[in-house]
Order: structure tokens, then sequence, then C-alpha cells
């Protein structure tokens, strides 16, 4: 049942714009494989072929790990509403780092200048394979609104507090790798 194509088409522009939320799946050629849910309101598509989303801190920077050690990175959608469909997108991906002129430049064009406190990279997915599959076995589940504890958390710890986290928690994974979290490039 499953399909593949090379570029994302129409129907899963469609479908991507209709997501609430996203999973990221990286590892790097040892250690533990990273698979982490995401909220799509920092999520872009550039083209038929490339993806972005701003990374909000988190309790760990595995898929910056991941991808300084290895670019392998796996984007995957299920609908959890309406019919169902599974997709996945395999590719490259790369960190953006926050002191680096194009994450300036994206920030300012895809967000109107704008980042949620705690914004601590971006990530870019160059994908060369889109595969769908029928998801049949994903339940149905009913959208209510994001979660709040993220920007009170950030609130909280204030831009300080945020970069002495990053500090002490997201400098290296689960697996001594090194995120690169502080790189000008």
């Amino acid at each position: 049942m499953a399909k593949q194509f090379p570029a994302l088409e129409s129907h899963h522009h469609r479908f991507i714009a209709a997501q609430h939320m996203f999973f990221t799946a990286s590892a790097a050629p040892t250690g533990h494989v990273n698979v982490s849910p995401r909220s799509t309101d920092m999520f872009r598509v550039l083209g038929d072929n490339a993806v972005l989303y701003l990374d909000r801190t988190g309790s760990g920077n595995e898929t910056a790990a991941h991808l300084k050690a290895d670019s392998r990175l796996t984007i995957m959608f299920c609908a959890v509403e309406g019919p169902p469909l599974i997709m996945r997108l395999y590719g490259q991906g790369r960190v953006i780092h926050r002191a680096s002129d194009e994450y300036r430049h994206l920030l300012a064009t895809l967000f109107d200048g704008n980042a949620p406190l705690g914004a601590r990279q971006m990530v870019r997915l160059d994908f060369d394979l889109v595969q769908t599959s029928c998801g049949y076995g994903v339940p149905l589940f009913d959208y209510k609104d994001e979660r709040p504890q993220m920007d009170d958390w950030a609130r909280a710890k204030g831009v300080d507090g945020i970069e002495a986290y990053w500090r002490e928690k997201n400098q290296v994974s689960l697996d001594g790798f090194p995120t690169g979290l502080f790189e000008e490039s």
C-alpha cells in the first residue's frame, strides 16, 4: 500500500497544512535512535523537496547532535483525524544556527522576524523521497490546542536562564555527541 514520490505533490502540501504534529527521526552511526514529536506551528514547507522547522528548547538536543554526526533525517506526519495517511520525508538534514545570517534571514522571511522565547536553532531537511502509506492503524484523536507549558517554562527561565539551560543540557547528546549549539555557522 506504500507509494513513493521523488517530491511533494499538491495533495501532499495540503496534507501537511492540515496536520498539527510531526515527528523527527535521527541517529548517529552508533548510539541511540531519537524520535521526537513536534508541533507544526513552527514548520514551513520551502518547496517540493525542502522543509524547515524552528526548533525550540527541549530536554535534550539529540537531532542536532545526530545531524552533526550523520545528516540522515526523516520527518513523519500521520493523520490522527480525517482520512488515514502516513507520510515520511527521507533526506539530509542540517542545523541552522541562531548566530548565522541564514537564521536571521529565514526568521525574517518565514516567521515575520519573531522567534518564540527559547527558539534555539532551525532544522532544514532536503529530501529526495516522499513515501505515503495507508495509516489504517493510527487511532483517531481530536486536536484541542497547543500546550502552554513551553511558553510558560521559557518565560520563567528568561533569556539568561535559557542559555544556562542550553549550556548544561543541550551541548551533547545522550551518547556524548556534540550538538554544535553554540557554533556560529
